[in-house]
């Protein structure tokens, strides 16, 4: 048996030159963060122009009040990845018995208490500290422009508005304001503006130019400052003492204070990392879900080449079946381990050994069981497994609520390909957003921003922006490693990619998609290590994802063995999935996957990019 050669034909070329190259899930956001590399800034600098001008042009899928993590490599460090935390912790008042006082028993998904505390924007300003070269003023001028001046805006941006226009008119009427102004949805290709969004980065820029500083670094962090502590802290407090509509069909106010916002610091933390086939693998810490695609390689890496195809039965099954292994091992043992007396055995479960348990557990038949591993000195949480779920309030007032919950991952419905991409429960189905870049230096980051979609929570109209719902992803059951903790972070499904080979970063990859964001990469790492596929014919070829384990997003239901494929995996190749008790959802044949990916040669300095042609704004550019 041989690997499956890859198509011949791919939707875009994979750029290749050795000046720069970006790739991101919006032209808009690529392009600007090129012109960056034009115009003699790095990968650091470009990555943060394109990062703020993604919350203006993905609005429904990220904000400045959302949360983004980041894993990179500097030219003169090659061989030492890091990661960048930019994900908030819960407010120290985000109390499991507050919650469940207030008639809760899943943390919602939209609304004032499902956000964390926003960590975006300060990770982005200490990239752009620590290792870029431009001035703050010349890196917002592109986002600054778009607010102000206008942007055309996307048919999904309206598809998402139209999809919560009632939630919006009844319940939230600042978020109308802004995306509905006199009632009116925008058109697709409007020029749309924000123009307190606008005001708010003026009054940043004057903070930084108003510090009596003499270095970049002490005016960019003067601008921290008064995201953490200034202005914006004092609205979104504000704001969030006022009671509004939750996905729970309830009304809440938030618990937010000024010391939590001013209390959390974006920071830059050592990268986790697996070899797999003579390739190392850099992910986040287990306060994220990057982990659990380092245990699947190590479960996958004991198999041979050809039972790891991903357009073969043989190749689809076992890597399914790795991947729920690995995914039930999150949820039992995965949190934030700064908080005291956490921890999480990371290095149990990241070794060989126990690699070679879980892999011994893999058969020919699919599993449709829950499955954590078993870690000395530790009990293995197990979450509660609900197929459906729903509340009194929401049975009631209809489904009106729940139109804004969860992070907007890609869905499983019967067709995916359909736009817009709606369930019957009103819940928005898109992806969050994505970005990465490399110079001609050898700098080189992978990024995912999100959170703080418009659909997330009412905006706030002195800000342009709203909160983030990230809080959804603990629990409210004491005794989980990612249980509802103030001050601790929520177990964040943001999860970029980083290889490495000899001693140098070779590639940067990511993808929106929530719980499905590591399960494509995987797709990708496989094919393009050992399949020898090139980046645009990796992110090209049929994808597909597990949906059986307990969902990170409210609310947090899974499908037993459910698995969801794009038809051109063949109806061959379906129908032995479902002979071994896959339980398979079709998506049409263009519906799964938004990875984009940028790559070096060490060696001759040759640069490449390829991006997603699925959903028709992903873009690569370079030279």
């Amino acid at each position: 048996m041989t690997y499956t050669a890859p198509n011949v034909f791919t939707t875009r070329p994979t750029l290749q030159g050795t000046f720069g190259m970006t790739a991101s899930t919006h032209w808009l956001a690529t392009a600007c963060a090129q012109a960056v590399l034009e115009r003699g800034g790095n990968a650091f600098d470009a990555a943060v122009a394109g990062a703020f001008v993604l919350h203006i042009v993905e609005p429904h899928l990220n904000g400045p009040g959302g949360d983004m993590t980041g894993v990179f490599v500097t030219a003169s460090e090659p061989d030492a990845p890091r990661v960048l935390m930019g994900q908030g912790p819960a407010p120290q008042a985000a109390t499991i018995d507050h919650y469940r006082s207030e008639g809760l028993d899943l943390v919602p998904g939209s609304g004032a208490l499902a956000a964390a505390v926003p960590g975006a924007v300060d990770a982005w300003l200490v990239l752009l500290r620590d290792f870029g070269t431009w001035e703050l003023p010349e890196v917002l001028a592109f986002a600054l422009g778009y607010a102000r001046d206008g942007h055309p805006v996307l048919g999904r941006v309206v598809a998402t508005i139209s999809s919560v226009a009632a939630l919006f008119a009844e319940h939230w009427p600042t978020s109308a304001a802004q995306w509905m102004p006199n009632g009116h949805l925008p058109a697709a290709g409007d020029l749309v503006t924000n123009e307190a969004w606008a005001s708010s980065l003026d009054r940043l820029l004057a903070a930084s130019a108003a510090a009596a500083v003499a270095t970049r670094e002490a005016r960019i962090d003067a601008a921290r400052r008064e995201w953490r502590a200034g202005f914006v802290a004092r609205a979104i407090v504000d704001f969030g003492q006022t009671a509004h509509r939750h996905s729970s069909g309830t009304d809440h106010a938030g618990v937010m204070t000024l010391a939590d916002l001013a209390g959390f610091e974006a920071s830059i933390e050592e990268a986790t990392t697996v070899v797999f086939r003579g390739h190392t693998i850099a992910k986040t810490g287990a306060w994220g879900q990057g982990p659990a695609l380092l245990q699947t390689l190590t479960i996958l890496e004991g198999f041979s080449d050809a039972e790891l195809d991903p357009s073969t039965a043989l190749g689809v099954h076992t890597i399914l079946e790795a991947q729920k292994l690995a995914i039930a091992d999150r949820e039992a043992y995965y949190g934030d381990a700064e908080v005291p007396l956490d921890t999480v055995p990371l290095d149990y479960l990241l070794s060989a050994d126990y690699a070679a348990t879980r892999r011994a557990l893999i058969t020919g038949a699919a599993s449709h069981e829950f499955r954590p591993g078993l870690v000395p000195g530790y009990t293995p949480y197990y979450p509660v497994l609900r197929t459906e779920y729903t509340t009194e309030a929401l049975t009631q007032q209809g489904t009106e609520a729940s139109a804004a919950v969860g992070e907007p991952t890609v869905a499983a419905p019967a067709r995916a390909e359909a736009e817009p991409e709606t369930l019957s429960t009103g819940e928005m189905r898109g992806d969050t957003c994505h970005i990465d870049v490399v110079d001609r230096w050898g700098n080189m980051v992978s990024a995912t921003p999100s959170g703080g979609w418009l659909q997330s929570s009412p905006t706030i109209p002195e800000l342009g922006f709203c909160l983030g719902s990230r809080l959804q992803m603990t629990w409210l059951e004491p005794g989980a490693p990612s249980a509802l903790t103030g001050g601790k972070r929520p177990r964040t499904t943001l999860t970029p990619t980083l290889v490495l080979k000899d001693g140098h970063a070779v590639a940067a990859l990511g993808s929106p998609g929530g719980d499905q964001q590591d399960q494509w990469q995987l797709l990708y790492l496989l094919r393009t290590i050992i399949g020898g596929y090139t980046p645009q014919q990796a992110i090209d070829a049929p994808a597909f994802h597990s949906t059986s384990f307990p969902g990170s997003f409210w609310p947090r239901t899974w499908e037993p063995g459910g698995a969801v494929v794009e038809d051109r995996l063949g109806e061959t190749v379906i129908a032995e999935l479902e002979g071994r008790g896959h339980r398979i959802t079709r998506a049409g044949d263009w519906a799964l996957g938004r990875i984009s990916a940028v790559t070096r040669d060490p060696q001759s300095g040759l640069l490449r990019a390829a991006a997603n042609a699925r959903g028709a704004q992903g873009y690569a550019a370079g030279r």
